[in-house]
């Protein structure tokens, strides 16, 4: 990274955002929660969000890498000035628990787990929410100040938590350690790894391994898909860990892990933009199921750095054509180019909008790895090995060579321009391989002219390789066709999206109905947003030049002909990255008029009718809605259901689970619950379950439910009238289910608060 710096364009654009952001904020606050962690006093108050929850303190080391890696591509001595700081505070915090434990939350959680008694679930261990999750980071962030900057007191805070963690963990068996890794831990076996590559120390190679959770990755090694209903950025991270294991022990078993996950995610669970996920978790392969909560921005920061390791490996163009495709219409097009705040999701629904992090009062994962990936665009530019130099990406850069005798600088206006320069600033005949990347996306011959003489040409997809000792003043000029073409999604073919080269073009849509702000604290406060109807085009999707055409003097910015029906109209198209504060478009049905006659969009008629109503949603099994509607259990399970394509929650004996909702106050509102149709009594350990229970809002009890295995395959509906009195005035109710001794609450699978009655079907 320190080897290459950006030239103007759009990604030193958008470096320069992310930069702001970093200095903008206050450590004292980033580190409060640490000092309360060992009961000292804050020198500020924490920051708002999630630094205000269970999770707090991820955000320091967020903030830690972020600075490190901008610090290194930058040189700005301020951000050196506060990682400084940062680092003395956490060393200064550290000196209050005498095994160097320093973290956000107190560390009663893992000294309850290291006992080996304890509960776990996907997201909570111990009664703490993702608690090796969150200190991950704070491993994470000290590592990269010591690799990136060389701050050997950053080193010297992340051995001793290192050295506690190894302490701790050593009184677990394989099979306690196991169990642990059901909750979300983030990336620790990466940063073991990372601290025995700089120590040396095998302790910590050896804690990697532990670290790396056998019941997801050890399919991955056999070829064994096993990803459906999984929280998908959960498990990106044990990848990268086990991507970097092989990396030293050369045990093949984990290359296979990486390579065939890579292969999964990419080509069958992945949407347009690169990124995947649909309310935070993998479903089927080759579904490509559109909605607000898709394309989580941690998985594709998360996905960028896995296909890093594996490109390499192999040097194989592909992972750089998926790396181009995540990082312009992903990555990039996740920052505001104006506050430079963050998203979370980003919303495939079309007519929907994308919704940003506030500054003070988000903090959200994204946010944190939205802090980072400014500072990471440098990476996979270029790749040197020995007398070889690959150019993956065409974006304007420098790059001074490992050996400083040779310098390259690359001018471009990519991918506003198909062209690109590579001028040899600095070089005394040393032999060079430049290999020079051929997308899949050209749209016919890529040329490469030397010195204005010599002329390779390729459609091979891969890279060409032009082979001499260069010297000052010498350049290459590469022309990259590029055209109009289509992505077909994956389960639907007459479900289209528009791209131009490597860019995806949103159809730029306004703002009708626009809400007063999207940038936001609640992430979730707009899903049920009002959307706008999109138009179908009716058109021929395989000649596209004879219905778009470029706005002269307006560089990728395309207009369709009068095809948009009903109404006739003419689409604006623009890339993705530039589009922001706006409604918008990525998926488009496209069809000929005869198909258009008989075609009723009954799946969007559907959901707009249903959105209208909706006033609060929780979705049972998912970490975020869980969270965000405060769940509150007791002999509770959660899960997913394949058949079904989603997650449920029971209690069984005595047990409950609730959640707070939203209501409107002067409305009549329903509550509405999704069930299985196949669920019934159950026998558990000779012990017999009936599935029968109460529901309760504000603890009235409103509806008993028996549920007995109804002729339905699917999932089915029931809708119960919650008493105005309950609801009169208040803006919240607390909605809990709750079994008694021989008996399951649930399962239930999904949670609305309705303003309007619909048919009631109370199935006893």
């Amino acid at each position: 990274m320190k080897n290459v710096k950006l030239l103007d364009g759009i990604f030193k654009n958008s470096q320069e955002k992310g930069k702001e952001y970093l200095l903008y904020l206050d450590i004292d606050r980033l580190v409060a929660p640490c000092y309360e962690a060992v009961s000292q006093s804050p020198k500020k108050p924490r920051y708002g969000g999630w630094e205000s929850t269970g999770i707090s303190g991820h955000s320091i080391g967020h903030w830690l890498s972020a600075t490190a890696q901008m610090y290194a591509v930058t040189e700005d001595e301020e951000l050196k000035q506060k990682v400084d700081y940062a680092v003395d505070e956490l060393a200064y915090i550290q000196r209050f628990d005498e095994d160097g434990y320093v973290s956000g939350f107190p560390r009663t959680c893992f000294d309850k787990t290291f006992t080996g008694e304890f509960e776990v679930e996907h997201f909570s261990l111990a009664g703490q929410w993702v608690p090796w999750y969150s200190i991950h980071k704070i491993f994470a962030g000290l590592i990269d100040s010591y690799t990136l900057m060389n701050h050997e007191k950053a080193l010297m805070v992340v051995k001793k938590l290192a050295d506690w963690a190894k302490k701790g963990t050593d009184h677990l068996n394989d099979e306690l350690f196991e169990k642990m890794l059901t909750c979300e831990h983030g990336g620790m076996n990466e940063a073991m790894v990372d601290l025995y590559t700089i120590t040396g120390n095998r302790d910590y190679l050896t804690l990697a391994i532990r670290f790396s959770h056998k019941a997801i990755l050890e399919p991955l090694s056999r070829g064994v898909d096993e990803l459906e209903g999984k929280h998908a950025n959960t498990q990106i991270p044990k990848v990268i860990g086990a991507a970097k294991i092989y990396e030293i022990t050369k045990d093949v078993k984990y290359k296979k892990m990486a390579m065939f996950f890579w292969e999964e995610v990419t080509k069958r669970r992945s949407y347009i933009i690169g990124g995947n996920s649909i309310n935070e978790h993998f479903g089927p392969t080759n579904q490509e199921k559109l909605g607000i909560q898709t394309t989580e921005t941690c998985n594709t920061y998360n996905m960028l750095k896995l296909t890093e390791h594996l490109f390499h490996w192999s040097k194989q163009a592909d992972y750089m054509d998926y790396y181009e495709k995540a990082l312009y219409n992903h990555i990039l097009a996740s920052q505001d180019p104006d506050s430079g705040m963050k998203t979370y999701f980003v919303s495939t629904q079309p007519g929907h909008f994308k919704v940003y992090c506030s500054p003070d009062n988000s903090f959200w994962c994204c946010t944190g790895t939205g802090m980072e990936n400014p500072a990471r665009y440098t990476r996979n530019i270029y790749y040197q090995t020995n007398e070889d130099l690959y150019v993956n990406l065409f974006i304007a850069s420098r790059i001074k060579m490992d050996n400083e005798k040779v310098t390259i600088k690359q001018e471009t206006d990519f991918p506003r321009s198909n062209q690109t320069r590579l001028y040899v600033e600095r070089a005394t005949g040393e032999f060079l391989n430049i290999h020079i990347r051929v997308p899949y996306w050209v749209s016919g011959a890529v040329t490469v002219v030397v010195n204005g003489k010599e002329t390779y040409k390729s459609t091979d997809k891969g890279y060409v390789t032009v082979s001499r000792r260069w010297v000052t003043g010498e350049s290459i000029v590469i022309e990259l066709p590029m055209d109009l073409h289509t992505y077909v999604a994956k389960d639907d073919p007459k479900r289209v999206g528009i791209m131009y080269g490597p860019v995806v073009l949103a159809g730029a849509l306004g703002r009708e109905g626009f809400p007063e702000n999207d940038i936001l604290g609640d992430h979730l406060k707009l899903n049920n947003h009002p959307l706008i109807d999109v138009p179908s085009l009716i058109a021929n999707r395989n000649d596209l030049n004879s219905w778009i055409r470029p706005v002269e003097e307006s560089s990728l910015t395309f207009k369709t002909d009068a095809v948009g029906q009903p109404g006739n109209v003419e689409v604006t198209l623009i890339p993705f990255y530039n589009l922001h504060h706006e409604r918008y478009t990525l998926y488009w049905n496209v069809m000929d008029e005869d198909a258009y006659k008989t075609f009723i969009d009954l799946e969007q008629e559907e959901l707009n009718l249903l959105r209208a109503r909706t006033v609060d949603e929780v979705q049972p099994n998912e970490q975020q809605p869980e969270v965000e509607h405060g769940i509150n259990k007791e002999n509770s399970a959660s899960g997913y259901l394949n058949i079904v394509q989603k997650g449920w929650r029971d209690s069984r004996d005595e047990g409950f689970f609730s959640y707070v909702m939203a209501v409107e106050p002067t409305k009549q509102m329903n509550l509405q619950v999704s069930y299985f149709g196949g669920d019934r009594n159950l026998v558990v350990d000779g012990k017999k379950y009936k599935r029968d229970f109460h529901i309760l809002i504000d603890g009235t009890v409103i509806a008993n439910q028996k549920l007995k295995a109804n002729s339905l395959d699917g999932l089915y509906d029931v809708i119960y009238e919650i008493p105005l009195e309950l609801t009169e005035g208040k803006q919240q109710i607390e909605v809990k289910f709750t079994s008694t001794e021989g008996r399951i609450a649930g399962r239930v699978y999904n949670l609305k608060i309705l303003n309007s009655v619909s048919e009631n079907r109370l199935d006893d």
